[in-house]
């Protein structure tokens, strides 16, 4: 492997800088760690062109373990729900909030509803209508297209084992079902 080569001697700072990262990022099992700096009598020279430094390698994060993929919720499950059957076990409206309203109270309420044990709750967002003679740029359906993206977010894969669409009875495409994760511990 070639050395890089410096169009100019690193300053007193640069060299500081890169001994601290020499130092602090771990070489890969059977790799080199970083070279120190060379000391540079010409140091106190002013610089004539811009610092070109190696690019570093990439930091070693230790790998989180891998979120639970999203599942759709049960085909019996859905034919149940859709044919009255079963039940939803809560509902909440999100209709009228701002989005930052809506996505705290989907947090709050989904912790609540798999704290109470409930397996499949409905998420109402609404359809979004047609925007008003006085707000032309308003943006419409934000929560409709908002919460799927919530839901699949990692604050709350703990929770969402999956959703679908609900059917019309329930609100159809302006709501959801979300099917939820069994807390731990529970029996």
């Amino acid at each position: 492997m070639n050395k890089p080569r410096r169009s100019r001697p690193l300053s007193p700072e640069e060299r500081r800088l890169w001994g601290q990262v020499a130092r602090s990022v771990k070489p890969m099992k059977g790799k080199a760690p970083l070279p120190e700096p060379e000391p540079d009598e010409r140091a106190d020279a002013a610089p004539t062109r811009k610092t070109v430094l190696p690019p570093l390698p990439a930091p070693v994060v230790a790998a989180k373990p891998a979120l639970p993929p999203l599942a759709p919720v049960e085909r019996k499950t859905l034919q149940a729900l859709r044919r009255g059957k079963k039940a939803v076990d809560s509902v909440i409206d999100l209709h009228g909030m701002r989005q930052d309203e809506a996505h705290f109270a989907l947090i709050r309420f989904l912790h609540r509803a798999q704290a109470s044990g409930h397996a499949v709750v409905l998420v109402v967002t609404g359809k979004g209508g047609a925007p008003s003679a006085h707000g032309l740029f308003e943006e419409r359906g934000v929560l409709r297209r908002m919460v799927p993206h919530w839901l699949r977010l990692p604050d709350l894969r703990s929770l969402v084992v999956g959703f679908e669409e609900a059917s019309p009875q329930h609100g159809g495409s302006g709501a959801l079902y979300v099917r939820l994760r069994r807390r731990r511990g529970a029996g």
